[in-house]
């Protein structure tokens, strides 16, 4: 199961911004975390202005970036992860890091619904969780 992300920026971007945005944590999560290439499943919000807030010493390219995973993943996979993360974006489409918010969010197995109905729990992933 990949994870979900979740990624909320201001309303505007270009299609390549956006397409950026999104290869970018996706080739972090292959990297840190070791999931498939293929395995992919990601969502961008785009706020109007007045329907985000956020500090005075952020750009109007604040990111937030929430991804549920599957519970196991190692603090030194999570740290590589925000590491790509950074890395990747900054190098396209151009976002400082201190534009950028991860949080990642770890429900337990058996809360995850899956192949056709299965607790997570009972299925085999077919790739290392605990990394």
């Amino acid at each position: 199961m990949c994870p979900l992300v979740k990624i909320e920026i201001l309303k505007g971007k270009s299609e390549e911004y956006k397409k950026a945005i999104l290869n970018g944590v996706h080739n972090a999560l292959v990297e840190a975390f070791g999931i498939p290439e293929d395995d992919r499943f990601q969502r961008i919000y785009e706020l109007s202005e007045d329907n985000l807030e956020y500090p005075p010493n952020r750009t109007d390219n604040v990111t937030l970036i929430e991804a549920t995973i599957l519970k196991g993943r190692s603090l030194k996979a999570k740290k590589e992860l925000y590491t790509a993360i950074v890395k990747n974006l900054a190098e396209n489409p151009g976002i400082t890091s201190s534009d950028i918010t991860i949080i990642l969010l770890e429900p337990p197995l058996e809360n995850w619904g899956v192949r056709g109905g299965k607790p997570g729990s009972e299925v085999d992933f077919g790739f290392k969780i605990d990394v």
